[in-house]
């Protein structure tokens, strides 16, 4: 069963545009898991435009499943992750001016700092995921540097089908079978295969039906549904999508 981490970083983008008090991403990820969620996922950026250094503490102490944090591979970063000791870091590039993470964490050609990032994080005893493409040099770069897991970058496969899948579509198929690929050549490697980056509700299934692939990472489309019907129906309705 592929479990789902739900993302709440647009609760706080919401808030952020008014310097408000609501609405409050705490809520929205207790809202999230008792709808189901397995985790909840929050990227605390350089600029702060959404997740405060506050939400996070306050994550730790409330969030009763798993916390994720996504995080840029700097001495500022793991500093912060190493005093709230979520359960999990995932690291990820980071680009001023970016309106999302754009493309996977390069651990080739930043294997130094990303290593060491790595080893920071792991003597925290804080398990250590990498946001990366799926290709097969990154994944051989991440699984030498001594992460716990990866999480593939789904942007491209999602790209491919907006508005579902085709599976007569050659642009998706190939999409699909790097994924697979990587996720296989990870998992032989001793890497647990976690995935996400724009999955959707017509999509993520196909994503799911991956063996290898143990959990996705999903928010936008989950924050979209939630403003129409709630956080308890968006999430659930993402768990039948996914099978579950």
């Amino acid at each position: 069963m592929t479990r789902l981490g739900v993302n709440v970083d647009h609760v706080a983008t919401v808030r952020q545009a008014r310097r408000a008090p609501e609405p409050d991403p705490v809520a929205a990820a207790l809202l999230a898991e008792l709808a189901g969620a397995d985790g909840i996922t929050v990227h605390l950026r350089g600029d702060r435009r959404h997740i405060q250094d506050a939400d996070i503490r306050r994550l730790r102490e409330s969030v009763t499943t798993r916390l994720n944090i996504e995080m840029a591979a700097t001495t500022e970063m793991t500093s912060i992750a190493a005093q709230v000791k979520p359960d999990q870091v995932t690291l990820v590039p980071e680009r001023e001016g970016e309106i999302t993470t754009e493309g996977g964490l390069d651990v080739v050609r930043r294997a130094r700092p990303v290593s060491a990032a790595v080893r920071r994080l792991r003597r925290s005893g804080i398990q250590v995921s990498l946001f990366i493409d799926p290709l097969r040099t990154q994944v051989d770069a991440a699984a030498r540097i001594g992460a716990d897991m990866i999480e593939l970058n789904t942007r491209a496969f999602s790209e491919t089908c907006p508005l579902g899948p085709d599976l007569s579509s050659s642009e998706l198929r190939r999409e699909l079978t790097k994924v697979a690929e990587a996720s296989r050549q990870g998992s032989k490697a001793g890497l647990r295969i976690l995935a996400g980056h724009g999955l959707t509700y017509r999509n993520v299934r196909l994503i799911c039906d991956i063996t290898q692939i143990e959990e996705l990472n999903i928010g936008h489309n989950i924050m979209a549904r939630a403003l129409l019907v709630g956080m308890d129906q968006a999430v659930r309705e993402m768990l039948r999508a996914m099978g579950r």
